[in-house]
């Protein structure tokens, strides 16, 4: 059976990447240790290659000291991304609690998010 994978594409303010690398490493820990597979955070290198129409920062409308976060975190199924996603929003370090005073390093209302059947996989 193929996996499942949760898709996120996020702008960040270049000077902000390492406060993101900092709160995805604990990201990454929370979701590794409640069985997410694999979970990757990637900061935008080759952005604008010729001939595409509509590269990630005109999509999501970055200004220059902006850059775009692609991330990704691979699942057995949707089953088990459910299973393990309510066990993480359950977990200690995720509450609000923790994040309260706290800037996210990266404007949520330019998030997309969204849940993906694998078709291919090799």
């Amino acid at each position: 059976m193929a996996n499942y994978v949760d898709g996120y594409v996020l702008v960040a303010p270049k000077k902000n990447i390492k406060a993101y690398r900092a709160m995805a490493s604990t990201g990454a820990k929370i979701w590794k240790k409640y069985g997410a597979l694999e979970y990757f955070e990637c900061v935008g290198d080759d952005l604008h290659p010729k001939g595409v129409s509509l590269p990630f920062p005109k999509m999501m409308r970055a200004k220059k000291n902006e850059t775009i976060v692609f991330s990704f975190v691979v699942y057995k199924s949707r089953a088990h991304r459910d299973a393990v996603n309510k066990k993480v929003m359950k977990d200690p370090a995720m509450n609000s609690k923790n994040w309260e005073g706290k800037a996210m390093p990266f404007d949520m209302k330019r998030m997309a998010f969204g849940g993906f059947k694998t078709i291919v996989q090799a």
